[in-house]
């Protein structure tokens, strides 16, 4: 599954938060944040837990369409 890069950084942004931050909040590696902010798909349970620690539903993060 595909994130919507623009909203998560956006989000990350409102929260004032990096991809270190993020990764520790998450339990999700860096590498792996920075692999999905830029483009690469992944498991609907490592969006979940970028959601979660981001505060927002995983709905809000999931790219539309194909």
């Amino acid at each position: 599954m595909k994130i919507n890069s623009a909203k998560m950084v956006t989000y990350m942004n409102e929260a004032d938060m990096t991809l270190t931050k993020l990764a520790k909040l998450s339990g999700v590696s860096r590498a792996t944040i920075s692999a999905v902010r830029n483009g690469k798909s992944c498991l609907y349970e490592t969006a979940t837990l970028i959601a979660e620690a981001l505060g927002v539903d995983v709905s809000e993060l999931i790219a539309k369409g194909r």
